[in-house]
């Protein structure tokens, strides 16, 4: 993939078509990533948490008072996300007639349900071992059936899912705090975690698409990743340090593509210049060829669900510009 334009988090807004019409009438070019856009502002259902839980296979999930947790049987807050779900991926299928090119989906990576979605006694289902095991089944074989559909509906798509580890840092380092909020969870042994992500990326791959995962920049887990078998990393590069980037140069070296998150959120767009060097400026102090400049996608540093809609098209625009002005440096 060349140097590309992806937005692959969440929209402002409420309304799925709209939502689908601005991805694909900004991004839906090659060689850009348009993407299946959460809309977070619906309310439960439509947040990250809920879209990814409604994925799982034989293990229904409900809202309660202090967040989703594993239940019995589906009740309407889990029909709610599935309902959601239905509406996005029947505008998307509209939107995208005739794509043919990436297109990205978005999902909640295997650490991060288990961080948040508590069994049904109200401890985080991460502290549990047996869990562990049936989330990650149900969470591989849920992911590929949701590849199966999309690229049923979009025949000529090269389908990206965008696996979101926000809270794997925490699970590797024993930082999540426990349901009474006094005490914090023991840490998940490395090997399990990245077998755990390896099985999941694993089934994406089956199923005929390409894992990237996303990454917060706070002690990311290069190394784990690059072993669980990604086929690119994404984050916020604007807060990286020297050992950051040093990270960033050993992924790239390893044949990862990186998905470098260059726009802030909300505001006016900051200059073309300005996202380009936050990724060139760096990769040549580190030694990175400037060739090799070509295959990263520029991205937001989050999603854009709490921005002005009004700002969303403009920075689109602005991400193809840094896109292109990116590939033009890596001829320099």
């Amino acid at each position: 993939m060349p140097t590309a334009a992806a937005a692959v988090g969440s929209m402002p807004g409420e309304d799925p078509r709209e939502a689908a019409r601005t991805v694909f009438g900004e991004l839906g070019e090659s060689p850009h990533v348009p993407h299946l856009a959460p809309l977070p502002a619906r309310g439960p259902g439509a947040d990250p948490v809920g879209r990814t839980a409604c994925l799982l296979v034989d293990l229904p999930v409900d809202l309660q008072p202090a967040g989703w947790r594993f239940v019995d049987a589906p009740g309407r807050d889990a029909a709610r996300a599935a309902a959601f779900l239905r509406a996005d991926l029947d505008e998307l299928a509209e939107a995208a007639d005739g794509w043919a090119g990436p297109l990205a989906l978005p999902v909640l990576g295997p650490w991060s349900l288990l961080a948040a979605v508590e069994l049904s006694r109200g401890e985080r289902s991460v502290a549990d071992p047996g869990a562990r095991r049936d989330v990650l089944a149900s969470l591989g074989e849920g992911v590929a059936g949701h590849v199966a559909e999309v690229r049923r509906l979009v025949p000529g798509a090269r389908v990206v899912v965008h696996v979101e580890e926000p809270s794997i840092a925490a699970v590797l380092a024993g930082r999540l705090p426990t349901q009474s909020g006094y005490g914090t969870l023991r840490a998940v042994d490395r090997a399990e975690v990245r077998d755990g992500l390896r099985d999941v990326l694993s089934a994406v791959r089956a199923a005929g698409a390409e894992p990237v995962v996303r990454l917060s920049a706070e002690d990311a887990p290069w190394a784990l990743v690059r072993e669980a078998g990604a086929a690119g990393v994404a984050l916020d590069v604007r807060g990286l340090g020297p050992a950051g980037w040093e990270s960033v140069a050993a992924t790239v070296e390893d044949g990862l593509q990186l998905w470098a998150g260059v726009l802030p959120a909300g505001g006016e767009p900051p200059s073309v210049a300005s996202l380009v060097d936050a990724v060139r400026v760096p990769w040549r102090r580190i030694g990175l060829p400037a060739t090799t400049l070509a295959d990263v996608v520029v991205t937001p540093t989050a999603g854009l669900s709490g921005t002005d809609p009004a700002t969303v098209r403009p920075s689109f625009a602005r991400l193809r510009e840094a896109a292109a002005a990116l590939l033009e440096a890596s001829g320099d």
